[in-house]
């Protein structure tokens, strides 16, 4: 429910924005006709054809710049900043276009470009304002607000309410208040007991009874332990989670927030990278894919008959591991252990010197050429060249009870190689994995195109040494 909300706003923004820029086109046109048709004109362009194209492009840079994102109650002074930001990049663009033909001079393409950048970014900016302002008016009367749970009953929890009933345009309407680790409602708070209306270890079952949108934790500075107990319980990519900080978190300055209404929120982003950049990553990794897959058909072929020469069974080992969002995919790899060397134990870590592992398999380790396989996997889209390492569901069941915010790793789509691997060494333990899990989320809370690089770079690095195991 609350998805689907999110998502009427985008559609009913995306469809206004696109009216708004075929209405800028035909301004464009009314003002500038003579000059207008004459470019159409020399390109062999239809006038009303050439407008659609324009919009669509322009709504192409919209999504590209994040203008559909965070759409409930966005400020509309940051709003207003992204929208000329997008704008003058865009029309940035359409300018050198225009520059291919010689119909008009480049002062005379100057000029119509600022004309229809400034009709652009002032009827957009007038409809997201126009919107906003709408949105707030329905606020301030308690209609369409998100519905809100806190986590916590303490002093801290019965402020954070109070904040949002005297302002309802921080947009949530709280439902009641979720017990930590049994602890009852302060009596000093004056949070009453039928205002509870469950426990942390219920939450997932009272998010969707009650179709809760947004979860703002609120405990106090001496329960500030439970912190990543909570976080890990409510990670859910469905839920916009919200942190009321501390005052030491404050002036420490561990964490950015953002002041609403005197009230600082720190948001936890379940998507830190732009939209842009995963775009660009994607295409990196397709591109990527097929030249590796093209150029390795000869390597291929000879691995494979190494393989089948040393040991008995298929060259490409098959096996499920969980990707994005939980989702399960088989991953593909060279085999380089015998067949059924699991068969006795069930699932268990490699180790080091493992008595499983073939010659050739050794050598495939050592270079990390076993995973070649898996350009197929990127490809496909179930993974990325970079990103934590998928793992079985046996171990990511295990994991998610023993490891804080393990899930969190799911957020993003699983890599051949990651931050973790070039970071840590190689090993079989729980406690191996708690580090690695550390380097994982530290990769996703800063994930970047630059990141992605410098990992790629350190991973050619290990191969070239082989450092690998």
């Amino acid at each position: 429910m609350g998805n689907l909300k999110r998502y009427n706003e985008v559609i009913f923004t995306s469809l206004l924005d696109f009216l708004i820029l075929l209405a800028s086109w035909f301004v464009f046109h009314w003002y500038h006709n003579e000059e207008l048709n004459m470019i159409l004109k020399d390109a062999g362009l239809n006038f009303v054809n050439t407008g659609v194209l324009v919009s669509i492009y322009w709504m192409f840079i919209f999504v590209v710049m994040g203008l559909y994102k965070k759409l409930y109650l966005v400020s509309r002074l940051d709003e207003f900043i992204i929208v000329a930001k997008a704008t003058s990049i865009g029309v940035l663009f359409l300018f050198f276009v225009g520059l291919i033909g010689d119909t008009i001079s480049v002062e005379e393409q100057k000029s119509l470009t600022i004309f229809y950048w400034g009709v652009t970014l002032v009827l957009i900016a007038f409809n997201r304002f126009l919107i906003r302002t709408i949105q707030r008016f329905y606020a301030r009367r308690g209609k369409g607000l998100h519905k809100t749970v806190i986590i916590g009953t303490g002093n801290a929890a019965k402020t954070a309410y109070d904040d949002l009933i005297r302002n309802k345009t921080l947009g949530m309407q709280v439902l009641g208040f979720i017990q930590v680790n049994g602890q009852v409602p302060d009596e000093e708070s004056g949070i009453l007991p039928n205002e509870v209306i469950g426990h942390l270890d219920e939450i997932r079952s009272i998010i969707d009874q009650h179709q809760i949108q947004d979860v703002l934790v609120a405990l106090e500075p001496e329960r500030r332990r439970d912190l990543v107990s909570v976080i890990s319980k409510v990670d859910f990519p469905d839920i916009t989670l919200k942190l009321l900080p501390d005052f030491y978190q404050l002036v420490s300055g561990l964490n950015k927030t953002n002041q609403i209404f005197g009230m600082p929120l720190v948001e936890v982003s379940p998507e830190p990278m732009p939209l842009w950049e995963r775009a660009a990553k994607r295409l990196f990794d397709i591109l990527v894919s097929i030249v590796a897959l093209v150029v390795s058909i000869p390597f291929v072929i000879i691995v494979s008959i190494l393989i089948r020469i040393n040991s008995e069974g298929p060259a490409i080992f098959k096996q499920t591991r969980v990707g994005k969002n939980g989702k399960t995919f088989t991953i593909l790899k060279f085999r380089t252990m015998f067949m059924n060397a699991e068969d006795k134990t069930g699932p268990t870590w490699a180790k080091e010197n493992d008595p499983r592992i073939t010659k050739v398999g050794y050598w495939l380790r050592k270079l990390r050429l076993d995973e070649m396989p898996q350009f197929l996997n990127v490809l496909k889209g179930d993974m990325s060249l970079v990103g934590p390492r998928p793992e079985r569901p046996h171990f990511v069941k295990q994991f998610s009870q023993q490891i804080p915010l393990y899930t969190r790793r799911l957020r993003v789509r699983p890599g051949i190689t990651g931050w973790a691997q070039v970071k840590w060494k190689y090993g079989g333990s729980l406690d191996t994995v708690r580090e690695k899990t550390k380097y994982d989320l530290f990769y996703i809370e800063n994930i970047s195109l630059k990141m992605d690089a410098k990992i790629l770079i350190n991973t050619v690095l290990t191969i070239v040494k082989g450092k690998g195991q």
